[in-house]
């Protein structure tokens, strides 16, 4: 079991089971909506239980996805696929979990949208998209 909140807490989560490796996304959005980069987990729906959903604001950030966040205290907590119906599957940013997570980031992606200020030099693969 793998706990974590929001910064105020109106916001909490469990996540059943191991996480898989988590990758970076460095696009211009996940960077907008988080400050930098968002490095996040996709855990199966069925293994994640929220509580606060009340909480909780979608923003539908593209044609693709749309980003939940902490409407208290604005903490980015999840990347969601529109077509659920193709994907059973939801991201939750790593930063949110209480720590051990017993994961490491296995990726980047995305890097040929990164911002300027910074580098990329952990020997990790990256993909341009």
């Amino acid at each position: 079991m793998h706990k974590g909140s929001c910064l105020c807490g109106a916001v909490s989560f469990e996540v059943t089971g191991a996480l898989p490796p988590p990758d970076a996304c460095h696009c211009s959005q996940c960077r907008k909506h988080s400050g930098h980069f968002f490095a996040s987990t996709d855990v199966p729906r069925a293994a994640l239980t929220i509580r606060g959903a009340d909480n909780l604001t979608w923003f539908r950030s593209s044609e693709k996805a749309r980003r939940g966040f902490c409407s208290a205290c604005g903490s980015s907590l999840f990347w969601d696929p529109i077509d659920q119906g193709k994907h059973d599957w939801i991201g939750v940013a790593m930063g949110a979990f209480e720590t051990p997570t017993d994961t490491r980031l296995r990726i980047h992606i995305h890097v040929a949208d990164k911002g300027d200020y910074y580098d990329i030099a952990d020997g990790l693969p990256q993909n341009q998209h």
